[in-house]
């Protein structure tokens, strides 16, 4: 059997299409039918001090370019990329198996989006001045870090990836970014562009493994600032090597979000906005998923057959396919981790199972890491699914009776990243969004961060905000305090 012709995809550093300094490569892989067709350079430490010392050298002279010539530049770029967004979302279909009708256009299109609306604040990079003494002049300035290391997962490799490009840069930052290597090549097409119109070694892009790239643009001494998304754990160890140097460090982590159902709700708005909280559309792959459902006992039946009629109606398969709703899981690694927890539950408690399961291993679906939505049903408390983050199409639901009991039960967890409230009345809506112990939460309502939104988690969801002006300003700049004495000190008088 002929090994597939694979495309080749190159780095991108001080400006220039390149292979690795070791000429090694990665294979990317087509989830749908578990078939490598491109491949990326592999990485490592030397191939980031190259790509580090370019953005050292481009942040002399960025980061004394008006702030509004870089907000202009951003623009541009989003010109630019308006126009590529359907081969940047066939790209993503391709190589993380999201559904190109229900995910990767809208992908695509947000983080076009994303540039113009960080354009457009280029000019607050604002400090504040303070009446501390009538014989001083006290204001604060707002100065980039130098040099930001970013790494991006699979997920949402777009989006995320412009969530640190364009803050990056419109704060006078310059950036080498690390792509994950299961999706590196929508992000490879969207940062080819912006090489298009930014200085070299602005936006240097990196493709390889986090043990031996990640880790090494972690630990660069030119690095004074990292920005990381992706699990808790992997966040944990890289911010224990940052801390070794005292460099910054902003983490949006993993999560097990908690969504709450009161007794007063229409089913059936309900039941679309959970499935779109729970990010089935896109397999449960992403760190907002509403994976915990709490629904009121008084309608716990009632709206679960709500909720499976319309999750069996959902179509699964072939990413790029019109037709499918949601595609596959990432790759073997992933899918078998969402089998051992699938495994695991039905296991321990058999008729907890209310629908889907294990996957096939027979017909269409078994061609590819396919995951139809799977739903349990008052689960142990002690089983890992109801903890863990499992990153997969499968919800866990049980019931509750008072709000005390649901806030205990919902906070119960190392998680703080999101959370989802539905009920009709307002006051109990809101007092729980209060209670609820995330940085992130949305009211009747199931969709996924707005621009302009202060987007973040607690406890061992993160450290840091992305989307919003205030959380560009705390991410990507640090701050100086000038105090100048207006005092006579015998100086010659004009």
């Amino acid at each position: 059997m002929t090994e597939p012709v694979l495309s080749t995809f190159q780095m991108i550093i001080d400006g220039k299409l390149v292979d690795s300094v070791e000429q090694e490569w990665i294979a990317v892989e087509n989830p749908a039918v578990k078939t490598p067709f491109a491949r990326v350079p592999r990485a490592r430490s030397a191939d980031v001090s190259i790509a580090v010392a370019a953005a050292r050298t481009a942040f002399r002279t960025w980061s004394r370019m008006p702030a509004g010539e870089r907000g202009r530049l951003l623009h541009r770029i989003a010109d630019a990329l308006e126009k590529e967004v359907e081969p940047m979302a066939r790209a993503i279909s391709t190589e993380n198996g999201n559904a190109l009708r229900t995910q990767s256009r809208a992908e695509a299109a947000s983080a076009v989006e994303i540039f113009r609306y960080v354009a457009g604040l280029a000019r607050e990079l604002k400090g504040k001045t303070a009446s501390l003494n009538p014989d001083t002049l006290d204001y604060t300035r707002r100065e980039p870090y130098g040099v930001v290391g970013a790494i991006v997962p699979w997920n949402a490799p777009l989006i995320l990836s412009a969530l640190k490009i364009a803050p990056a840069l419109m704060t006078g930052n310059t950036l080498v970014l690390k792509v994950s290597e299961e999706a590196p090549l929508a992000v490879l097409h969207l940062s080819r562009i912006c090489n298009e119109h930014l200085p070299a070694g602005v936006l240097n892009v990196l493709t390889g493994y986090g043990t031996e790239c990640g880790a090494a643009l972690v630990e660069h001494p030119d690095v004074p600032k990292i920005s990381f998304t992706g699990s808790t754990a992997v966040g944990r160890s890289i911010l224990a090597a940052a801390s070794q140097r005292i460099a910054a460090v902003t983490l949006e982590l993993g999560g097990k979000s908690a969504q709450v159902v009161f007794p007063d709700v229409d089913h059936g708005f309900v039941a679309d906005g959970v499935i779109t909280a729970m990010r089935f559309s896109r397999q449960g792959q992403s760190c907002t998923a509403g994976s915990r459902l709490f629904v009121h006992e008084s309608i716990a039946d009632a709206f679960l057959d709500t909720l499976t009629g319309k999750l069996r109606k959902m179509v699964v398969g072939n990413p790029v396919d019109e037709t499918s709703d949601a595609g596959s899981l990432v790759n073997a690694r992933q899918f078998g981790r969402v089998c051992d927890y699938v495994r695991e539950a039905i296991d321990r408690k058999p008729d907890a199972l209310v629908m889907g399961g294990l996957p096939p291993t027979s017909g269409p679906l078994s061609e590819g890491y396919f995951f139809e939505p799977t739903v349990f049903f008052n689960l142990p408390d002690d089983v890992r699914m109801t903890r863990e983050e499992v990153f997969g199409p499968v919800l866990s639901v049980s019931t509750w009776k008072t709000e005390a009991e649901v806030i205990e039960r919902a906070n119960a967890s190392q998680y703080g990243l999101a959370a989802f409230v539905w009920s009709r009345a307002g006051a109990p809506a809101m007092r729980l969004a209060h209670a609820l112990e995330v940085g992130w939460v949305l009211v009747n309502q199931g969709g996924g961060q707005a621009i302009g939104h202060s987007y973040g988690g607690m406890k061992q969801s993160g450290a840091g905000r992305e989307f919003s002006l205030e959380g560009i300003l705390e991410s990507y700049t640090d701050i100086k305090q000038v105090s100048v004495s207006l005092g006579d000190h015998g100086f010659a008088r004009l």
